[in-house]
């Protein structure tokens, strides 16, 4: 079985493993400005189980060592990809086509939560990431 995503205009699909870990929702600055939302929600794969299957995301460095993907069409970011964890990637889980099956489980980089966004779902919140609590 596949997990199937893809951007808002449908110009980029992907499809990956049902092997997923780290779903999480991000409260991190990057993450935010990157998607223009107060929070986003991730989950990784093995990097080797991601494929895009039409169309070519656009790549951007949003920092030194991550590299972060979208379509260059609709903006739809997809991926997030850190040098440091080579074997993983990062998807933005409401890219997929039946996000609701992939609740998140914790909340990481709390410290960075904006003051006004208190949704408090009762997961395991982390002030940055989950080794450094």
């Amino acid at each position: 079985m596949s997990l199937l995503g893809g951007c808002c205009c449908g110009a980029v699909r992907y499809e990956t493993s049902e092997q997923v870990f780290h779903q999480t929702i991000c409260h991190c600055p990057t993450c935010r400005r990157a998607c223009g939302a107060p929070n986003v929600a991730w989950f990784s794969v093995a990097r080797w189980e991601y494929r895009v299957t039409a169309g070519t995301p656009v790549q951007f460095h949003s920092s030194t060592d991550v590299t972060r993907t979208f379509c260059g069409a609709c903006g739809t970011q997809l991926t997030y990809a850190h040098d440091g964890s080579p074997d993983e990637i990062d998807v933005t889980t409401c890219s997929l086509d039946n996000a609701e099956t992939l609740a998140p489980l914790d909340h990481t980089f709390t410290f960075y939560r904006l003051p006004w966004d208190t949704g408090e779902d009762g997961t395991p919140q982390y002030l940055r990431t989950r080794s450094e609590g």
